[in-house]
């Protein structure tokens, strides 16, 4: 099926049906031509030996000689009948007086025409009559002008010699166009493929270029407007691996460009379906499934599908933004046009949720300062005028005074250094000093600075010391600067009495450090926030115990320039364990 669907099936079959429709009349045409070409040649011959018998009679008056004569011209498949005059008859084929006698012919309308009428007739009839045909034949009669009397001669030959020459003729008919049907097939399917294989390597080559292969050539195998259809392929095939690698470059730069932008990029429809995103839109869209404000759990924000509707309309860039899953986006819609109207839209999002915190941080961090640093500035003005106005009354009262004044320029200068120190940290502008520090006196050193604060707090400090090694590696300063922080704090919110005990231990490849109290606790709300700058637990921000806010926030820092962790345990009531792990082995 697939052969007769091909090129060159149908041109094969259209030449062979051509050359059978001609070559099927042409040999009912020729057949046609030779029978009748037969047919006249006999009854020409039959004619002409007929008149050479009548010249036979007419030129020898000796009847028997003439007769002699006259059968003798007769060949093997011809019979005559002679008539001298009506009443005298002679057979060249005895045989044939009962067939045809003389009173036969004479009543015979047609033969009689020759005797009464003078002129030559041509008749068919049945010889004889046989089981499975008839045998027909034909009789030509000819006047016979004798000296003395009118005669005839009748002479006649069975149609089966003739019927034998068309069936040969015709079976050579036929036999040549068969044998020409075969030859002009033989050369149709000959002449079809040698058209069409260049056609068919053509369609290989599309074939392999359809599928990616673009160095096949079409080989060219004619000079015709086949080869020349060859040489304009290979040409555009040329072309096309150009244009397809220029556009898979420019893909591949698009997609490089896509993934390595900060901002998520969507590209969706009219129809709101999604057709292309990057890794940070696949973020969103994940971050939008899971979100408990997609209702619908549609696969884009219905915010957008208006805008796109928006961008429409006014053929105009939109701006929206939303927030859900505790994440702030913004977003830009931007329509996408092709050669007469809107096609889609791209929609460019970015997470705005650290930009959020980052101004939120900065106005707390300039609310919080001015806070810290207003008790202090009001109290320095406010003594310092007290010192103008001569208000204290005795020597002890403007000691304390100057005292209150002094402490409070400490104050200020602490948080000074406070806020310079963890602006370093974070800018990363501080730089360690990391050396190998034997553990057990730096510790002991951290434990005696406080042993006096503990005993005038009258809490019970105490200092454990469990590791495998004598030395490790870090910033001595940095890191008692975070132990000092942390100590100093439990030391303050721990009542009287109660237990403040720093824990060295080694774990793997770090050791470990626990400050452990036994003191008020930090309530669960806040425990998530501790560690911000100018985070206070206690809300009510007495003097009397709460620092600037920043102590925990430096620690942290410092712990993680050491690529080490910082984490906290607290329960109301039962006390607060803050836990560093520092690796063995810091690069500074």
């Amino acid at each position: 099926m697939k052969r007769w669907n091909s090129v060159v099936g149908k041109l094969w079959a259209t030449i062979l049906l051509l050359m059978f429709v001609v070559l099927f009349v042409l040999s009912i045409l020729i057949m046609q031509f030779f029978q009748n070409y037969i047919v006249e040649d006999v009854k020409k011959s039959l004619a002409n030996t007929a008149s050479q018998i009548a010249e036979t009679f007419v030129e020898h008056n000796e009847i028997d000689f003439a007769l002699e004569v006259a059968f003798e011209i007769l060949d093997e498949n011809t019979n005559a009948i002679i008539f001298t005059d009506e009443d005298n008859v002679y057979y060249s084929n005895p045989d044939d007086e009962a067939t045809f006698s003389k009173d036969f012919i004479m009543s015979d309308s047609t033969f009689s025409k020759v005797f009464s009428s003078n002129v030559t007739v041509t008749k068919e009839f049945e010889l004889s009559q046989q089981e499975d045909k008839t045998n027909n034949g034909l009789m030509i009669g000819v006047p016979l002008q004798l000296m003395n009397s009118t005669g005839a001669v009748f002479i006649y030959q069975s149609l089966d010699v003739m019927e034998d020459a068309i069936e040969a003729t015709s079976d050579i008919i036929l036999w040549s166009a068969g044998i020409a049907f075969i030859l002009t097939s033989a050369f149709a399917f000959f002449l079809s493929s040698r058209v069409t294989a260049p056609l068919r390597k053509m369609r290989e080559s599309a074939a392999e270029v359809a599928k990616g292969r673009f160095d096949v050539k079409v080989p060219i195998l004619t000079h015709d407007e086949i080869g020349e259809l060859a040489k304009t392929f290979n040409k555009m095939r040329e072309q096309l691996e150009v244009n397809m690698n220029a556009l898979k470059q420019e893909k591949e730069q698009l997609a490089s460009i896509l993934r390595s932008m900060a901002d998520g990029v969507i590209t969706i429809n009219k129809q709101g379906e999604i057709l292309v995103t990057n890794p940070p839109a696949d973020e969103f869209l994940a971050a939008w499934a899971d979100s408990p404000e997609n209702v619908g759990k549609k696969a884009i924000p219905s915010k957008f599908i208006d805008l796109l509707n928006e961008s429409i309309e006014t053929g105009k860039d939109q701006a929206g933004e939303m927030n859900f899953g505790g994440r702030y986006w913004s977003f830009i819609v931007s329509p996408q046009f092709d050669e007469q109207s809107i096609r889609g839209a791209v929609v460019v999002t970015r997470d705005t949720t650290e930009e959020r915190k980052l101004e939120k941080m900065r106005k707390d961090f300039v609310a919080n300062v001015s806070h810290e640093l207003r008790t202090p500035v009001a109290m320095l003005q406010g003594y310092s005028e007290a010192l103008i106005d001569d208000i204290a009354s005795s020597e002890e009262e403007r000691k304390e005074i100057i005292k209150i004044i002094n402490e409070e320029t400490l104050r200020m200068g602490r948080l000074v250094n406070e806020i310079l120190d963890l602006a370093r940290l974070e800018s990363g502008s501080m730089s360690l000093t990391v050396e190998n520090v034997e553990i057990n006196s730096f510790i002991e050193r951290i434990g005696r600075k406080f042993y006096g604060l503990a005993k005038d707090s009258n809490v019970n400090l105490k200092v454990n010391i469990m590791t495998n090694k004598e030395t490790y590696q870090f910033d001595p300063d940095r890191i008692e600067q975070v132990l000092t922080n942390l100590i100093d704090n439990a030391i303050r919110h721990t009542p009287e009495e109660g237990l403040v005990e720093l824990k060295v231990t080694s774990e793997q490849d770090y050791l470990k450090l626990e400050v452990k109290d036994n003191g008020s606790g930090i309530p669960a709300e806040d425990l998530p926030f501790i560690f911000e700058r100018f985070y206070k637990a206690d809300k009510a921000r007495t003097r009397s115990r709460a620092g600037t806010g920043l102590g925990l926030a430096i620690a942290k820092n410092i712990v993680d320039a050491h690529n080490g962790t910082i984490s906290v345990w607290s329960e109301i009531g039962k006390g607060t364990v803050f836990t560093i792990k520092l690796p063995e082995e810091v690069k500074s």
